[in-house]
């Protein structure tokens, strides 16, 4: 799995706070209640959380008291803020300035839409907008529709930037949009923390939104940024947005006052005076100022366009927009045409759309038929049927004539208003089955795109051709991984709408088939919770369908999902129902991803002798399919399965095996494992090799910013470092696993390193230490499922206590070997410790 890691800070100091404010998220407590419960100062805390102090090691101690975490982990970074090491020594002799790190932080995240450049008016607005966000941190602009709430909340946040350089976040929350539902908060907070490039597995993926929210406001409290909310429907979709502790402010919009945000001060916007309304309508088109300008000769025209679009902003700008590209037009003309209209929206929408052409207007209706929330020039030729070099021309007249924006280089989107005229024109002027033919074409465009990009990120088996609908004519091109990961990142809410989109209309073999291309991405970035989501509605899809081959797969994907979300039982009874179905349909590639997935399942589950001849099933069923890669995952797998079990020799030679195989990304998950298990299984006898290949796989892992990856790269190299009788190296290297993982709050993945770590403890003369490591494994083991990790650490406490306690020791030898028989009876356990 590889995700895009954030740069954390280089400095011990800010590090260790970002930490203490985590603990201080699980504790749900403010500053004042923690400072009170663990009897600290509520100034000094606050130093201490901000990173202003390094709390002395007794406060800390406090601190993880009071939420039950062990601070072990935490002891080194202490250690490393506490006694900063000097600045290097200055030199006369340097040439030229060093070349910045290699995890030199990204640039700042800026995603605010442009300023306008005519915003005229809303002085006072703006005045009471800033002042609120400097007071207060937050601040809720409310009004109606049209009135320019976002006009304003992104030119208060453009004015912001320079006071909050770390990051400029917007996001729509769609409260108002026609057409969609508003986005949930555990959907908004995953796009916020994407935007801050968190990686997911420092985001809970358990706990329901609460978490996450705590994971938001952690993140958000290390930096000084702006966040402009948009759009909100009601308190309950924004309260868990907003910022917790630290510097960073909020700028919300909504069309309803957020009464129960009542810490929250609100700023109602009005329509314009008659005055700014008239301000804006000349600069907006563009008209000379003085008499000889047309709105200035025909004043009571004039002031009737002020009328017609009701002194908003986005009718006015409508309306100019009229006059700036028709001068041969009088303000005369301009009000007839607007008459026309409906109101004051649709005056102004209707008036712009009659202004274009029969084959603008009908790309401008079909525009409102898209699910997302903004598209590109793909989308909008796959929805039109047209070319994509008539497509974009016809974009540029839009943009023109104020129907469509462009928030970004290459991608657009049309104003809830715009968009609920142009569903509303699409309903008088197209037909059902126009209208459906348009949907299927995005949805169309949308399995086949993600088609494309999930080819140039394959996952660890390839995926099967698209059967859903007919290729768009012309698709984004994808040269590498890195492209097709940020198209799905760019795209993923709108993926996620179309998705809904296509099972609300039942097109079940798009509900089928999205999820099955959105697998390696999912692996990559965004964790499991979704995918299990998606695949609960593809299962349902299949069913309708009654097609054996889409059901087979069906079911086989919801137990991956099942069994990455620690879900076993479940995944196992998903692989049940699949078994049958594939094995009948006689694909030799679908029989060899459900092996895989069969014999990962069995191995957690504790079984030690069939994943093994599942794997090399596995390995013969890809090289049939031709997926020489494939093949070489299962010979990693089968590896690693080895050298669990104490056969070292075998291990080495089927790494090497794999290694051999050619693949495209060095840092791709087998050849990482390879790298590892070649690595620990010769540490004995050739060191030297062994830490070459550790060393180069923990690079990869790095490299590809992948935290997990990373953790189980140091946790083997513990274990070799032992084996060589390296044993503080050794120590080190776990201890630094562990406060990976300690960083990530992920408890459940500490269950393949437990064991590992206490054995190195023991040989290191820590029999303490490894008792506690072992009976923590006695806890977490029987919760997970992982009932060999369990037999195996009553095993090492029975080596631990052998000498100073025999009767403990035979208990818990027995009770291993109780889990043995009843696991896998032929199988020695004492080499089993994970290694």
């Amino acid at each position: 799995m590889v995700v895009q890691q954030q740069t954390v800070r280089a400095y011990p100091q800010d590090e260790l706070a970002a930490r203490l404010r985590l603990i201080q998220e699980l504790s749900g407590r403010g500053v004042r209640a923690l400072a009170r419960d663990t009897g600290l100062s509520s100034s000094s805390l606050s130093r201490y959380l901000s990173g202003q102090t390094v709390p002395p090691w007794p406060a800390v101690l406090e601190l993880c008291r009071l939420v039950k975490r062990d601070p072990r982990p935490l002891r080194p970074l202490w250690e490393r803020a506490n006694n900063p090491l000097p600045a290097p020594p200055k030199t006369s002799r340097q040439v030229a300035p060093p070349s910045p790190p290699v995890d030199a932080p990204p640039p700042p995240r800026n995603d605010l839409p442009r300023d306008v450049p005519d915003f005229t008016g809303r002085e006072q607005a703006l005045a009471d907008v800033l002042a609120a966000v400097r007071s207060d941190r937050v601040v809720a602009i409310d009004g109606m529709a049209g009135v320019g709430k976002t006009s304003l909340a992104v030119h208060a946040a453009h004015q912001l930037t320079a006071e909050y350089p770390d990051a400029q976040l917007y996001l729509d929350l769609h409260g108002f949009t026609d057409g969609r539902q508003p986005l949930d908060p555990d959907a908004a907070i995953r796009a916020l923390l994407a935007a801050l490039q968190v990686p997911s597995e420092k985001v809970p993926q358990d706990g329901g939104v609460e978490l996450r929210a705590a994971c938001w406001r952690s993140e958000l409290a290390r930096l000084r940024a702006v966040v402009v909310l948009d759009n909100v429907a009601d308190a309950a979709q924004v309260s868990h947005l907003l910022p917790g502790a630290g510097e960073s402010v909020a700028i919300i919009t909504s069309r309803n006052r957020l009464l129960e945000l009542d810490e929250v001060p609100p700023v109602t916007l009005d329509v314009l005076t008659p005055e700014e309304s008239a301000e804006l309508l000349v600069r907006a088109s563009g008209d000379a100022r003085g008499p000889d300008g047309r709105l200035a000769r025909e004043p009571e025209q004039a002031a009737e366009v002020l009328r017609l679009c009701g002194n908003l902003p986005l009718a006015l700008r409508l309306a100019a927009a009229r006059l700036r590209h028709r001068p041969g037009w009088s303000v005369g003309i301009l009000v007839e045409r607007m008459a026309e209209g409906a109101n004051e929206f649709d005056t102004a929408f209707g008036m712009s759309v009659r202004q274009l052409n029969r084959d603008q207007r009908r790309l401008f209706r079909l525009l409102g038929l898209i699910p997302g929330s903004t598209f590109t020039d793909y989308v909008a030729a796959a929805v039109a049927d047209v070319p994509l070099r008539t497509a974009r021309t016809m974009l540029e007249d839009l943009l023109d004539a104020h129907l469509v924006q462009q928030p970004a280089e290459g991608r657009y989107r049309l104003h809830d208003l715009v968009r609920q005229h142009a569903r509303n024109a699409t309903f008088e002027h197209d037909t059902d089955a126009d209208r459906d033919r348009a949907l299927h074409r995005i949805l169309d465009y949308y399995v086949h795109t993600a088609a494309a990009a999930d080819a140039a990120m394959p996952f660890l088996s390839p995926t099967r051709p698209v059967s859903a609908g007919s290729p768009p004519a012309e698709l984004p091109h994808f040269p590498g991984r890195d492209p097709a990961f940020f198209w799905f990142v760019t795209e993923y809410t709108n993926l996620m709408a179309v998705f809904y989109a296509a099972v609300e209309v039942g097109a079940d073999v798009h509900v089928c088939e999205l999820p099955r291309f959105l697998r390696a991405f999912f692996a990559r970035r965004c964790g499991t919770t979704h995918l299990n989501a998606l695949f609960e509605q593809s299962l349902t899809a299949a069913e309708n369908l009654g097609d054996p081959r889409q059901l087979a797969e069906a079911h086989s994907d919801l137990g991956f999902a099942r069994y990455n979300a620690g879900r076993m039982a479940e995944a196992a009874a998903a692989y049940a129902a699949a078994a049958p179905l594939i094995a009948a349909a006689g694909d030799p590639l679908p029989r060899a991803e459900l092996t895989m997935r069969c014999a990962h399942l069995r191995w957690d589950e504790g079984d030690t002798e069939e994943p093994l001849e599942l794997f090399r099933q596995a390995r013969d069923l890809y090289a049939t399919s031709g997926c020489p890669m494939s093949a070489a995952d299962a010979i990693a797998s089968e590896a690693w399965a080895m050298l669990q079990l104490g056969h070292r020799e075998q291990a080495a030679q089927l790494a090497r095996e794999a290694l051999d195989i050619p693949v495209d990304d060095p840092s791709w998950p087998p050849s990482l494992q390879a790298q590892i298990t070649l690595g620990v299984a010769i540490a004995a006898d050739e060191p030297d090799e062994a830490l070459e290949h550790l060393s180069t796989a923990l690079t990869l892992a790095r490299e590809d910013g992948h935290k997990h990856n990373e953790a189980w790269c140091l946790n083997c190299q513990g274990v070799a470092l032992r084996r060589m009788g390296r044993y503080d190296e050794a120590l080190a290297s776990h201890r630094e696993a562990f406060a990976l993982l300690d960083a990530l709050f992920e408890e459940h993945w500490k269950i393949h390193f437990l064991n590992g770590y206490a054995e190195t403890c023991r040989l290191a003369g820590l029999p303490d230490e490894a008792l506690r490591l072992h009976r923590q494994t006695l806890e977490l083991a029987p919760k997970l499922g992982y009932r060999l990790e369990e037999a195996m650490a009553h095993q090492g406490i029975a080596d631990v206590l052998e000498s100073t306690d025999p009767d403990a020791a035979a208990h818990h030898r027995a009770a291993a070997q109780a889990i043995q028989a009843e696991l896998s009876p032929s199988t020695s356990l004492h080499p089993a410790i994970p290694e």
